[in-house]
């Protein structure tokens, strides 16, 4: 009975080969309601004047709990293994990104 139940918790996650590719993002936008957590995802070049969401993730309160919890947890994790990790205020990067010089 124990192995039954054990099989039948299991979760069988399939990813297409679009979605494994990922979305590049170097910016959130969180918001929230009531009933919602809302996480936009961004992706911002340099010199360009307008960016568009690449992906919007909606949860419901207690979910977004445990994503933090669960990102928490991660960053932990990777620190432990790769040393801090260094906010942006504290990294010195250029504002071009290595790129061209934006012109008005």
């Amino acid at each position: 009975m124990t192995d039954q139940i054990k099989e039948n918790n299991q979760l069988n996650i399939e990813i297409t080969e679009e979605i494994a590719e990922g979305t590049y993002a170097n910016l959130a936008i969180i918001t929230h309601s009531h009933a919602e957590f809302v996480i936009d995802f961004v992706n911002v070049m340099p010199g360009t004047p307008k960016s568009k969401v690449k992906s919007r993730i909606i949860f419901t309160p207690q979910h977004a709990k445990r994503f933090m919890k669960a990102l928490a947890d991660n960053v932990q994790k990777y620190e432990s293994l790769h040393g801090s990790i260094k906010d942006l205020e504290e990294v010195q990067m250029p504002l071009n990104f290595g790129g061209p010089n934006a012109q008005a």
